[in-house]
């Protein structure tokens, strides 16, 4: 996790951007630190971060985080981009719909990010002014969540009595570990195991089973009850027009196109490689050459000191002539292959190599987090959006 800090209005700000993550179902570590802090840490206003290209799959997580906090900012990001893509969002119908303050940003224009830092500074002291509207789940899962609620708020602090209904899923899709932690962490002195605890889970797993569900498929009905929820809201905020032709998306076009992708992927890596390794020679040359000069140098002082003939070998044979060999050899090539490699990944060129390499690393088997997998740089939803963002808050 990364801090920033920021003073606004003479208040002082803390910010910290926690792992870039879809979901807080707790699929990945990245999922279960962000939920584990935004749960367990208090943290005193939750920012969330959300992509106003892709609102849709954004709104998943602002869902799951509303089950969590009840004091939450929706950050809409990337507008510019969004009307590039004749994108247009309703912020105030959203504020609405979600029940929670909405600001729209574009992370270079700092007027927008003053608007956020407004928002949250009021959010931190008005803690009562959002009312977050959860997902309405299906009437047999709003029975279960009901009967649980009770036992579960007789363990659990007034001030904490929001978190009942998340609580009362994380019981009922049987997450061991987690289910741990909250009886750690929020309450204390329940015992999930006892008779009145039990009685409640096999009444609620009845209900479950007469709908064809189950403790163990229970986090897919929840996840497909959120991505209709959002999808239902996406339908009344956003509204597409037409698409402003870029030049950006024009090279996509070509970089990204099943004819042209991995030749020209063949070729900026190959290009890259002959230049690392043509270009490594010179420098390499000059650098054995200096050394070797160097090493005459030494090999005479030590000459001149009458060193023994075991030290002088340990230290010019072995330790010098190892050192110097390493040097000479590795480091031309990686002070130009890495600048190069730089500046493709600065230059978006790497996010379409990955998004033209995600097929066949799936079909290997491989896990997508193999390569930076995205064609418009990190668009990871978290606590903030990414670094520059975090950056432009905290400047």
């Amino acid at each position: 996790m990364r801090f920033g800090y920021a003073t606004y209005h003479e208040k002082k700000l803390r910010f910290v951007d926690i792992p870039g993550t879809y979901s807080l179902l707790s699929h990945s570590e990245e999922e279960e630190i962000a939920r584990d802090y935004i749960c367990f840490s208090r943290p005193d206003v939750t920012v969330v971060i959300v992509d106003a290209t892709c609102l849709e799959r954004s709104l998943n997580l602002v869902y799951q985080t509303m089950e969590i906090t009840q004091n939450l900012i929706v950050c809409v990001n990337l507008l510019d981009e969004a009307k590039k893509k004749g994108i247009s969002i309703d912020l105030d119908r959203l504020s609405v719909l979600l029940g929670v303050p909405v600001v729209g940003t574009i992370a270079r224009k700092k007027k927008t990010i003053t608007h956020l830092l407004e928002a949250i500074a009021f959010a931190c002291e008005n803690t009562n002014a959002c009312n977050p509207h959860p997902v309405s789940y299906a009437p047999f899962l709003e029975s279960c969540i009901h009967t649980l609620e009770k036992p579960i708020q007789e363990h659990l602090a007034p001030s904490s009595f929001y978190l009942t209904r998340w609580i009362a899923l994380k019981l009922l899709d049987g997450d061991v570990l987690l289910t741990q932690r909250i009886q750690e962490e929020l309450l204390a002195g329940a015992d999930f195991e006892d008779y009145r605890f039990s009685s409640y889970l096999t009444l609620c797993d009845s209900l479950l089973e007469e709908q064809g569900l189950s403790r163990s498929n229970l986090k897919d009905f929840i996840s497909e009850s959120i991505v209709a929820q959002s999808e239902k809201v996406c339908q009344e905020v956003l509204s597409q027009g037409k698409e402003s032709p870029s030049l950006e998306r024009k090279v996509d076009r070509i970089l990204t196109s099943k004819q042209f992708g991995i030749p020209i992927m063949l070729l900026f890596l190959g290009l890259i490689f002959w230049l690392t390794i043509v270009g490594a020679n010179y420098p390499s040359h000059l650098l054995s050459v200096l050394f070797e000069h160097l090493r005459n140098f030494l090999s005479a002082g030590l000459t001149a000191i009458h060193c023994p003939d075991w030290l002088f070998s340990l230290l010019m044979d072995g330790i010098y002539g190892t050192v110097t060999w390493i040097v000479a050899v590795m480091l031309p090539p990686m002070a130009i292959f890495f600048p190069l490699f730089t500046l493709l990944e600065d230059c978006g060129f790497l996010p379409r190599i990955a998004f033209n390499l995600d097929k066949l690393f799936c079909r290997a088997g491989s896990s997508r987090k193999a390569v930076p997998y995205d064609v418009h740089g990190s668009d990871k939803v978290g606590l903030f959006y990414n670094q520059s963002l975090l950056n432009a808050l905290t400047d």
